[in-house]
C-alpha cells in the first residue's frame, strides 16, 4: 500500500444528526457537525498496511467528494448507525494510498431518520449545498425512492447499501435512473424466494405474512407470496394482504388479521423500532404461541431481544424467531472484520460490507473516469465492479492500475458486487436466529438456484 504524501492526510468527514422533532427548513435541520471520533491515525485496510498522520480541516474544491444518506436516527437507526461508523474507516483507506485522481477524498453524512421527506431534505443539501459527485444511502427503500429523484436531476450518482425494494429495478428497466443509481445489497426478489425456501424446509406449508407498508414491505410480500406458492405453499391471507402503518400507535387489529387463521408461520417484513412494537403486541395477544416468527433483513439487529420485551417466563418475546439477511463472502471480509474489530472495537453489523463497497466503487469509477464528478462516477461504475478487468480486493491496488491506465474488476467485501445493466448485484443470504438468551447467531444459508 502506498503511503500518503508527507503532510497529507486522511480528511474529517462530517456528521449531521438529527433528533425526531418537528421539521422546519432543511438548511437549519441538516446543520453539520466535525466527525473526529473515528479518525485519528490512518485506518488499514484489507490488503493494505495503515499510514499515519492527523486528519486535514478540509479537503481541496475539486478533490472528490462524497455524502451519505443514512438513518442514524429513526424506525432503523440501530441498522443505519453502523453502516455509518464504517465511512471514516472507507475514506481514511483511500485517502492513506493517495486518494483519487491525486485529491484526498472528504464525507459528509446526512440522517435521514429513515423517513422519504427527511431523506429528499438531506440529498437536497448534499447536491446543492453541499456539491456531493456520489451518495451512499439510503437504507430503506422509501427513502431512496424520494432521494433518487433528486440524485438523477443533478446527475449525482447513488449507490444504496441495502435499498432492496424490487421497484428498483423496475423503475431501472424503464430507463428513469439514466445510470446514476445502484446498490450493492441484492433486490428482494432473490431475499423473498430464500424466505419462502427456508419456510417451506423447514416444514411450514401454511404461511401468513404482514408488512410495512411501503416500497420494501409490498415489494417484498409480493415476491414472497409467488416465490411460495410455487413451492407448493399457501399464504392464507393472499387475498387480504396484512400491512401496517409504521406511524400507528397500536398494532392489535393488524396482528389480529395476521394471526387470526392459524398459520404455522407468518413472513413478518418489519422495520426495527415499529416491528418490535407489533412483535410484542402479538404476544400479549396470545397470538404468536406455536407460530414460527420468520423475519427479514430490516429487523436483524443486534438489541432485537432488547426492543420487543422479555415474556412472564423470563425470556425474551422474540426468541426462537429466525430470519434471512444478505450475506458476506467477498474475499476481502476477514480483513475489512479485522479494521473493524481494531479500529471500533466491535464486528461489522448487517450490511456494514456493503456500505464499505458503496464506497470503494465510486472512489475506483472516479479514478477510471479520471475526474471527479458525478458523470465521470456514473460513466465507469459497471466497468470497475463487473467488466474485463484485472480482479482487485485492495481499494490501494485498484487506484494503482487504473492511474497506469489498465482496466480492473473490484471484488467486494460483500461478494463480487458484479453490478448489471439496472444497477442490481445477485448476493446470497444467510439464515438467523434469535438465542433463548436473546443473541443473534447465524444458522447457515440459503443457496437459490
Amino acid at each position: 500500500m502506498t503511503a500518503m504524501p508527507e503532510h497529507h492526510d486522511p480528511m474529517k468527514p462530517q456528521l449531521t444528526s438529527r433528533a425526531r422533532q418537528p421539521r422546519r427548513a432543511w438548511p437549519a435541520l441538516m446543520a453539520v457537525a466535525a466527525l473526529t471520533s473515528l479518525l485519528g491515525a490512518c485506518a488499514g485496510q484489507p490488503n493494505a498496511s495503515p499510514a499515519g498522520g492527523s486528519p486535514e480541516a478540509a479537503a481541496p474544491a475539486d478533490g472528490l467528494k462524497l455524502g451519505a444518506l443514512l438513518p442514524t436516527t429513526g424506525d432503523l437507526q440501530s441498522i443505519g448507525q453502523p453502516m455509518s461508523e464504517v465511512l471514516p474507516l472507507a475514506v481514511e483507506t483511500i485517502n492513506a494510498c493517495g486518494g483519487v485522481n491525486g485529491k484526498p477524498v472528504s464525507l459528509v453524512l446526512a440522517d435521514d431518520q429513515t423517513d422519504p421527506t427527511v431523506g429528499v431534505e438531506g440529498m437536497t443539501k448534499l447536491v446543492e449545498v453541499d456539491k456531493v459527485a456520489g451518495v451512499v444511502g439510503s437504507f430503506a427503500s422509501s427513502v431512496s425512492g424520494a432521494a433518487v429523484d433528486v440524485a438523477v436531476r443533478n446527475k449525482v450518482m447513488m449507490i444504496s447499501p441495502g435499498s432492496t425494494s424490487p421497484v428498483f429495478t423496475e423503475r431501472a428497466k424503464k430507463g428513469e435512473f439514466q445510470g446514476f443509481w445502484a446498490r450493492t445489497a441484492p433486490p428482494d426478489t432473490y431475499q423473498a424466494e430464500a424466505l419462502a425456501k427456508l419456510a417451506f424446509e423447514r416444514g411450514h406449508k401454511r404461511v401468513a405474512t404482514i408488512v410495512i407498508n411501503n416500497d420494501y414491505g409490498v415489494g417484498f410480500e409480493q415476491k414472497f407470496i409467488a416465490a411460495f406458492k410455487k413451492l407448493g405453499g399457501t399464504v392464507v391471507n393472499e387475498a387480504k394482504p396484512t400491512r401496517y402503518d409504521p406511524k400507528a400507535a397500536t398494532f392489535e387489529s393488524e396482528v389480529n388479521a395476521a394471526f387470526s387463521q392459524k398459520p404455522d408461520a407468518v413472513a413478518a417484513i418489519l422495520y426495527v423500532e415499529s416491528g418490535a412494537l407489533l412483535l410484542k403486541a402479538a404476544y400479549e395477544q396470545g397470538l404468536s404461541k406455536g407460530v414460527q416468527i420468520m423475519l427479514t433483513d430490516g429487523m436483524k439487529t443486534d438489541d432485537l431481544a432488547k426492543q420487543v420485551g422479555m415474556g412472564s417466563d423470563g425470556k425474551p418475546i422474540v426468541a426462537g424467531a429466525i430470519g434471512t439477511v444478505p450475506g458476506a463472502d467477498g474475499e476481502s471480509l476477514t480483513a475489512l472484520t479485522e479494521l473493524v474489530q481494531r479500529k471500533l472495537n466491535k464486528a461489522p453489523a448487517a450490511f456494514v460490507p456493503q456500505t464499505w463497497d458503496a464506497v470503494m466503487l465510486m472512489a475506483l469509477a472516479a479514478q477510471a473516469a479520471g475526474e471527479n464528478t458525478g458523470t465521470g462516477i456514473q460513466s465507469k461504475i459497471r466497468e470497475v465492479s463487473s467488466g474485463d478487468g484485472e480482479a482487485v480486493t485492495d481499494v490501494c491496488k485498484g487506484l494503482e492500475l487504473l492511474k497506469a491506465g489498465k482496466k480492473i474488476n473490484y471484488q467486494g467485501t460483500s461478494g463480487n458486487v458484479d453490478i448489471d445493466e439496472n444497477g442490481d448485484v445477485v448476493g446470497n443470504y444467510d439464515v438467523w436466529n434469535v438465542e433463548s438468551d436473546g443473541k443473534i447467531s447465524i444458522k447457515g444459508k440459503v443457496k437459490l438456484q
